[in-house]
């Protein structure tokens, strides 16, 4: 189904103005792992996903993969070199199969000046990417693997929209994705959410891990600042 409906940046618009939109774009379907773009390509386009969801990653000198994001179904990506005609700054691989639709930068640079509203939409999309790359740097240079894990899973945790004062992660992305992300390996995730999952901090229910205690969570971290080696690396 082409059409833009599900996409959040493009809420406020009246169907026919989607409706525009979808028309200007190229649309394309692409299976579990499959390479959408290379670092460094001189692709400008940003993308629509339709169905489906992405990861954004890029790779080490020894091979080593680092996942910055998962993106989902009525997200965005490629807003960066939509905006700058910069090279890309990442590599983006399907994380299963997808329908994604691309935007020209020139279309997509249209659409801002034309929308104030959706203009501080992506404004507000890349200070929250900054913000949280700030963190990242600050964990990486100060907390061990292990409450690395646990930060990041504070990070990712959303209001339980049907429990008040409960947080949930949906989806949970996968041991390897987390352990890419705090630098560590999946092992070392395995053992924390075996750990929390003990202690009754989480649970696991299919594709959700609800934070029962988050403030438990919280506290378990600083326990850890205070207690010798527990780098975890």
């Amino acid at each position: 189904m082409q059409n833009l409906d599900k996409i959040d940046l493009l809420s406020g618009l009246t169907s026919e103005e989607r409706a525009e939109i979808a028309s200007k774009c190229v649309w394309r379907t692409f299976g579990a792992n499959e390479q959408i773009l290379e670092r460094s390509t001189d692709s400008r386009d940003m993308y629509f996903v339709v169905e489906g969801s992405v990861n954004i990653v890029n790779y080490g000198v020894s091979g080593r993969e680092v996942t910055y994001a998962t993106v989902g179904e009525g997200q965005y990506f490629g807003e960066l070199s939509a905006i700058d005609g910069r090279a890309r700054s990442a590599n983006v691989v399907a994380n299963a199969r997808c329908l994604l639709a691309s935007l020209s930068p020139e279309s997509f640079q249209d659409l801002l000046m034309r929308n104030p509203a959706i203009m501080m939409s992506v404004l507000q999309r890349l200070v929250r990417i900054i913000r949280i790359n700030d963190d990242r740097i600050l964990d990486l240079s100060t907390l061990g693997a292990v409450q690395r894990v646990c930060q990041e899973l504070l990070r990712m945790a959303e209001p339980d929209p049907v429990t008040a004062n409960s947080w949930l992660i949906y989806p949970m992305p996968t041991q390897s994705v987390i352990a890419s992300r705090v630098s560590t390996t999946r092992e070392t995730v395995a053992r924390v959410l075996g750990q929390l999952s003990h202690e009754g901090m989480v649970l696991k229910k299919g594709k959700t891990l609800y934070l029962k205690d988050k403030g438990a969570i919280e506290d378990y971290i600083k326990t850890l600042a205070m207690t010798s080696g527990q780098s975890g690396r």
